[in-house]
């Protein structure tokens, strides 16, 4: 677990297109759209590509889900603690 993290994700489940089931060490389960955290270069293709979104795993060192590129998600704004710093409907057109 990542030091000074509010949550850790134990466990993902793709629900259907971007929407993500996630399991928390807390007990939690949220059910979070993942699109409008897919943007910017390291996102790119995983926003675009099906099989490559599908290989979302759970990060067990960082506690959050990731991807074999090597992006990731902060698991605290997953949670729905904080808010992101920007999302991709907040860049300007």
């Amino acid at each position: 677990m990542r030091s000074g993290s509010v949550a850790e994700i134990t466990a993902v489940r793709i629900v259907e297109g971007r929407i993500v089931e996630l399991t928390f060490a807390d007990g939690s389960i949220r059910v979070v759209d993942l699109a409008p955290f897919l943007w910017g270069p390291v996102f790119e293709a995983i926003a675009v590509d099906d099989e490559l979104f599908a290989q979302v795993a759970v990060d067990s060192e960082l506690g959050t889900i990731g991807w074999p590129n090597g992006a990731d998600l902060d698991p605290d704004v997953l949670h729905g603690d904080y808010e992101p710093a920007q999302t991709s409907e907040q860049l300007p057109k």
